[in-house]
């Protein structure tokens, strides 16, 4: 018998101790609100596979994107900065300085410029992760850039349908119209499609650790689903009571009051049968005990603007505004042998706390060329606690939803708005009014000029941009057009969302596609 080299040990021993790292799989939904999901108090909606992950692991019951629209979350997942940091401030693409004006919004500012590309020396997750030895893997939507600054570009070695717009170009079914994903047959579901190119890169690479990052387009405008799941939910409308009255005018735009839209509903089941099909295959290999499992979204429902989809209620406004429907999401967080099956924990927590947190757990030191804002959540995944600290965000643009350029901070309970048309500021107990609804600035004077210095002091410090008087402004104009909105245009919302729900409710000869192999 040959003697065995020590080599042959030593490249075993290494083997062993790679394959011990655990994998992480990263789920990353667009716009899903904070109430989306079964588990979070949702009785229309149905999420057995997301319910799961949240009943596997920890729920962080005050998880916050960092920014109420998507590129710079995604961006402060990626690299664990905010967006004033990282210099992505609003959804790339979205117009800025006086091209804003062209939008016919009659605003009185116009919002800065930003950075339009992830930059190249950010040190993202995945390339540090990769540097670690990890194998990374992307599907979906990445909207951090145009060609040059794609996945593979910031250090996922696959990437199957990242690249630069924010919603399918060519619509939830085949063909999709991807230049990084190829179309499969007429009527084929991109967000199973999406879910099944994870499991299969799972299988693939199932005796190496890996990064798994599933960034759905859905549940992002345009809705679309199937007949069937129409059907499914239009019958659980109706066996609910169909509303007369589905939106309500707060400030800028109308705001949906109710959860009853079918399209979505089906929407959202279609993504959990996609996550499904991954948990699935992380139980069938046997990988689940070792797999750290992340879920979460990039902003707060869209209740106003784009699709008009879902209500976060009791939470105020969703998607694009300052309020806590804009910026609270689902934020979950299994990792076996660490968190508690069903645990919750109330802590705020935020999107620039993903980077640290999951370095820790995979015992990957984090690049020191990488400042990093966010913090580790380990301790808390252990029923520990983490210091003290305020939580930050900056979004001197318009949203498409009706926000407003605003900075916030928040301590505790306590959240404080400034808003820079006119510098007023908004101050709210979330403990007690999670619905924002009694500003409590007046009262509680001398803790908002407290907290107005700290928030002054974090916009300088992290070179914050802000926007700038437009000369032009004529504020007859923009009362004339909330004037519209409140009453033809919330008119028509109210017949198009009624028709939505209606028996004879057909978008298109094919469903948007989907019956197109029929």
């Amino acid at each position: 018998m040959k003697p065995v080299s020590f080599l042959f040990v030593f490249a075993l021993a290494l083997a062993f101790l790679e394959a011990k790292k655990p994998n992480v799989l990263f789920i990353l939904i667009d716009d899903m609100g904070a109430h989306d999901l079964s588990n979070e108090g949702s009785e229309f909606y149905e999420s057995p596979n997301v319910d799961r992950i949240a009943s596997e692991g920890m729920k962080f019951t005050r998880g916050y994107a960092t920014c109420q629209v998507c590129s710079p979350s995604r961006a402060s997942i990626l690299t664990g900065k905010y967006p004033t940091n990282h210099g992505i401030t609003t959804w790339i693409g979205d117009a800025a300085g006086e091209a804003w004006a062209k939008r016919g919004r009659h605003d009185s500012h116009f919002p800065p410029e930003y950075e339009r590309n992830l930059r190249a020396s950010e040190i993202t997750l995945a390339e540090a992760m990769k540097d670690a030895g990890y194998k990374t893997f992307f599907a979906g939507k990445w909207h951090l850039g145009s060609e040059g600054s794609w996945p593979t570009d910031h250090g996922f070695e696959i990437n199957r349908g990242g690249w630069d717009v924010g919603s399918p170009r060519g619509g939830f079914f085949s063909p999709w119209q991807n230049p990084n994903l190829e179309s499969g047959p007429a009527g084929e579901s991109l967000t199973l499609r999406l879910g099944q190119e994870t499991a299969d890169f799972i299988e693939k690479h199932k005796d190496q650790p890996f990064l798994a990052y599933l960034s759905f387009y859905t549940v992002h405008g345009p809705i679309q689903t199937t007949q069937a799941l129409w059907n499914k939910y239009r019958d659980k409308a109706e066996k609910a009571g169909l509303s007369k009255e589905r939106f309500l005018f707060d400030r800028r735009l109308n705001v949906r009051q109710v959860q009853d839209c079918p399209i979505y509903a089906g929407m959202i089941e279609l993504m959990d049968d996609a996550i499904g099909t991954v948990l699935h295959k992380l139980d069938e290999l046997g990988l689940e005990e070792n797999t750290i499992i992340c879920f979460t979204s990039d902003n707060g429902g869209v209740s106003s603007g784009d699709a008009y989809a879902t209500s976060n209620l009791p939470l105020r406004g969703g998607k694009g505004r300052q309020w806590e429907g804009g910026i609270r999401e689902p934020f979950y967080l299994k990792a076996p042998g660490i968190t508690q099956p069903g645990s919750t924990c109330a802590t705020p927590v935020s999107g620039i706390d993903w980077y640290p947190t999951l370095l820790d757990l995979c015992g990957i030191e984090s690049p020191k060329e990488q400042a990093v804002d966010g913090v580790s959540l380990v301790p808390l995944l252990k029923s520990k606690k983490i210091e003290d600290r305020p939580l930050y965000w900056h979004y001197p643009h318009y949203g498409n939803q009706g926000g407003e350029p605003s900075s916030m901070i928040m301590e505790g309970d306590w959240k404080l708005i400034h808003y820079h048309e006119d510098g007023r500021n908004e101050l709210y107990n979330l403990s007690s009014d999670p619905g924002e609804q009694s500003d409590l600035l007046a009262k509680e004077s001398k803790r908002a000029r407290k907290m107005t210095r700290k928030l002054d002091s974090w916009l300088t410090e992290t070179k914050a941009t802000f926007p700038t008087k437009n000369p032009d402004f004529d504020p007859q104009k923009r009362a004339d057009r909330w004037n519209d909105l409140r009453t033809n245009r919330k008119e028509r919302l109210e017949k198009q969302h009624s028709g939505f729900v209606q028996p004879d409710y057909q978008p298109n000869q094919d469903w948007w596609g989907s019956s197109a192999a029929d």
